[in-house]
């Protein structure tokens, strides 16, 4: 039988009857009857027998938090795809798969990534510097433990990452120094060559793609910014943004045009012929993502842009940032170390730590359901009223007659909390749509 994460009953819910008659023909035992699950075996010959899984299925550690967390992570569903397997009247710990999770991958069977509209997703990417470090994978069946690394004189940069990213969405990658972030990211966009895994973009895989067709998807379609602007300083500003253009061989006038539409959208009009020399700090940064939006990238990559910047000067380029979002609307990947611009600007987070991706999720469930101790850490000092939304402080409405008025599910205790200390009566909390 099946258990739901969040339910204490046995067998399947209604609504997914027709994925648990599918399991019940044998796409889970391929055929065996149920009760041999119920053996009593245990150990490595219970492994040794367990049946071929369906696609649609994947088994991961059950006491592994952050690795059920990833494996169920998508966006705006909670994780009560995870479900445990389980004999009727027994607890998990008596499963078939002792320990472990069974995950219904919808991806796998109804849901295409196409369908998720992912824009790129990252498969089991490891990056590990050291002699032979392919080889050195394989030697290990392509998951080394730490020891292993240390006894190989390997340094793990980014181990077995596995994400999605959505089309439109502020997608952050968090963590201390030393955690992976920019290597992981870099790893994306082939700047540093992982050893192993996937990176698919749009449903191809950049491992196989050749140098020249690399240098094309960066240049058509990939955007950067990093934490050092790098202006060209011979260059004026209209000369710096319009560089990316003329890379790629677009003549002066196309490229000066565009050039001169994102100066404005960044806002510095008026300030074309001045140099980098002559701008102040956020005003260099913003030439920097003037040059990068130039080519209308499809994905953006922002490593630490703002991390270099006054605090007033990084506020305001934080809110230039999710203006031009709301304009835009691009595929953005964000590393940043600062857990307070993390939750202004992100759709969802991931945090890592020694190169692995400990959990992943919108900025709330971060810190309402850590994964690990480490998160928990991580959040603790996060005041609460910028990241719990009133979705997760309403209480059922019974009775409550007259309201107020109405507040949007998503809208921050920090943006609402004056309005309803304010009123004699209740608010009602609704959807965005």
């Amino acid at each position: 039988m099946i258990q739901h994460d969040n339910d204490t009953s046995w067998g399947p819910p209604e609504h997914d009857l027709p994925k648990w008659n599918r399991l019940r023909r044998g796409h889970l035992w391929r055929g065996q009857e149920r009760g041999a699950a119920r053996s009593g075996t245990t150990g490595k010959a219970r492994d040794a027998a367990a049946p071929q899984r369906a696609p649609a299925l994947r088994v991961v550690p059950w006491r592994t938090p952050a690795a059920l967390h990833r494996l169920a992570d998508v966006p705006h569903r909670p994780a009560r795809c995870a479900w445990r397997i389980a004999a009727p009247g027994r607890n998990a710990g008596g499963s078939i798969w002792e320990g472990h999770a069974l995950v219904i991958d919808s991806s796998a069977e109804e849901r295409t990534r196409a369908e998720r509209d992912v824009k790129l997703a990252c498969e089991s990417v490891w990056k590990v510097f050291g002699p032979d470090a392919e080889g050195f994978l394989a030697r290990h069946g392509g998951a080394p433990s730490y020891e292993d690394l240390a006894a190989g004189g390997m340094i793990c940069a980014v181990r077995q990452a596995d994400l999605e990213i959505q089309r439109g969405e502020i997608f952050v990658i968090m963590g201390l120094s030393g955690s992976g972030k920019s290597t992981l990211v870099r790893c994306m966009s082939r700047l540093i060559e992982p050893t192993a895994g996937k990176v698919m973009f749009e449903g191809q895989n950049l491992l196989a793609a050749s140098e020249r067709e690399m240098i094309e998807l960066r240049r058509h379609k990939m955007g950067m910014v990093f934490q050092h602007f790098a202006l060209l300083p011979h260059l004026t500003v209209l000369g710096n943004v319009a560089f990316p253009l003329e890379v790629q061989g677009v003549p002066r006038a196309a490229r000066e045009k565009r050039a001169l539409e994102v100066i404005e959208l960044v806002g510095l009009s008026g300030r074309e012929a001045y140099y980098p020399r002559e701008l102040s700090g956020g005003q260099q940064q913003r030439v920097g993502i003037a040059r990068s939006l130039a080519v209308e990238p499809e994905i953006w990559f922002l490593d630490e842009p703002f991390s270099a910047l006054d605090p007033l000067i990084r506020r305001e380029m934080q809110d230039e940032f999710l203006r031009l979002q709301s304009v835009l609307r691009k595929t953005i990947i964000f590393i940043t170390h600062d857990f307070d611009e993390a939750i202004r600007l992100a759709d969802r987070i991931a945090i890592m730590k020694d190169g692995a991706i400990i959990q992943i999720g919108t900025p709330e469930e971060l810190v309402i359901r850590p994964a690990t101790d480490y998160v928990a850490e991580f959040t603790r000092d996060v005041p609460r009223a910028k990241v719990l939304t009133a979705r997760s402080v309403m209480v059922t409405a019974s009775g409550i007659g007259e309201v107020a008025g109405s507040i949007a599910a998503t809208t921050r205790i920090e943006a609402l909390a004056a309005q309803v200390m304010g009123a004699d009566k209740p608010f009602a909390v609704t959807d965005d749509d």
